[in-house]
Order: C-alpha cells, then sequence, then structure tokens
C-alpha cells in the first residue's frame, strides 16, 4: 500500500497572511515616520494589532499541513500540540461511529478505533494530545451515558477515573496516560471502540475515510 496524505478539509492561508502582516508592520513605520505628528495612543492600538495578526501568521505557518499519514504499517496523526501512532497490526477494527438511541443507532460524524493493545499506544502518544483527546471526546462518552436506562457507571466516575493502568508487559501508567486508559475502556464498553477522529479533521466524508482505513488494515 503507497503512503496517503490525508490534508485538513480547510487550508490556511499561512504564507499570505505572515506577509500581510510584515507589510502592515513595515507601513505603519513609514507613517510613524513620515508623519511625526500622529497620535502616539493611535500608533499603539495599531501595533498592537499588527503584533497579535503577526503572531497567529507564525503560529499557523507552524502547524503542519497534514491530519494524517498512511502507510503500509501505520497511522499517525499530526498537530501543533503532538500526534500519535497506531499500527495496523495494533488495530482491531476501525469503523463508523454511532450512539444508540431506543434500538437504534444513530450515525454521529466521528470515526472510531478499537485497539488490540493499549500499552502500544500509550507509549507512542504525546501527553497533550491525551490530554485533548480526553477533553473533546468526553462529550461523546457522555452523549451515549445520558441514552441509557441503565448506566453501568456513575459519569462522574468515568470521566475522572485515573485508576493506575496495568499494561500487558507490567508497565504501570500514571496520570494522564491511566485517565485515557481507563477511558478508552468505558469507550469501549458504552460506544464499541476505545478512542475517535472528528470527520472535521478529514478531507472526506467519515465513510470514505473508513473505506480507506479499512484497505490499509486489510493489507497489514
Amino acid at each position: 500500500m503507497e503512503t496517503r496524505y490525508i490534508k485538513p478539509p480547510i487550508s490556511k492561508p499561512r504564507g499570505l497572511l505572515l506577509i500581510i502582516s510584515l507589510a502592515a508592520f513595515i507601513a505603519l513605520g513609514l507613517t510613524v515616520f513620515l508623519v511625526p505628528a500622529i497620535k502616539s495612543a493611535a500608533v499603539a492600538i495599531l501595533l498592537l494589532a499588527i503584533v497579535t495578526l503577526l503572531i497567529i501568521a507564525i503560529k499557523q505557518a507552524q502547524e503542519p499541513e497534514l491530519s494524517f499519514t498512511l502507510t503500509f504499517m501505520h497511522i499517525q496523526f499530526h498537530s501543533p500540540s503532538g500526534g500519535w501512532l497506531a499500527r495496523w497490526k495494533n488495530i482491531a477494527e476501525i469503523g463508523p461511529a454511532t450512539i444508540a438511541n431506543q434500538g437504534w443507532h444513530q450515525p454521529i460524524p466521528w470515526v472510531g478505533i478499537r485497539l488490540k493493545d493499549y500499552e502500544e499506544f500509550l507509549d507512542a502518544i504525546c501527553p497533550r494530545i491525551a490530554s485533548k483527546i480526553l477533553l473533546e471526546q468526553r462529550a461523546l462518552l457522555f452523549l451515549a451515558y445520558k441514552r441509557m436506562d441503565n448506566p453501568p457507571h456513575e459519569i462522574e466516575d468515568m470521566l475522572f477515573d485515573d485508576t493506575h493502568y496495568i499494561g500487558r508487559s507490567g508497565k504501570t501508567f500514571k496520570g494522564l496516560l491511566a485517565m485515557l486508559a481507563n477511558r478508552m475502556q468505558y469507550n469501549r464498553e458504552l460506544l464499541g471502540y476505545d478512542f475517535f477522529i472528528s470527520e472535521d479533521l478529514l478531507d472526506r466524508s467519515t465513510e470514505d475515510f473508513v473505506g480507506l482505513t479499512r484497505r490499509y488494515l486489510a493489507a497489514s
């Protein structure tokens, strides 16, 4: 299988925004030089706005242009905060996420991933991304919990469970990584998958992304 790159659906004007902010900074400098009578308060406000725009432009320029890389060996997520990696051989299932409601399964704009071994995934994930997953995907767990007649656990216990997690090798995970491992177990129990990928990160529909990743999974 050839390497495929999944880009964010909206391409940001990285270079253009940087050029505009630098041009505005130079223009302000020339204005102050040519018109010395200009009010200092107005200059300060304009300078603050330009510096803010320049900082945003620099941050955008540092962001990766990819969301995911798919190779014959793994799927990898990229973001300014870090990323995660999962080998195809460690993935049990990839599929469209759904929420059960009165016997029906309602599709939601997320892709679910179920792993074979949590330890390998936990070793390959950036702690900042682990924290981001815990925050951004808790709404899915909460939604599944609210749709259940007899939830097996209290929602607070599932959202904030930081009990130490022991991997297959005997390695102990604590803190954020332990909380992520426990959350994945609750996700699997209530939602069928361990963690999820938002459609907002994809340049295609969740159905197309699932079809593509399943071809890699079958070929691994």
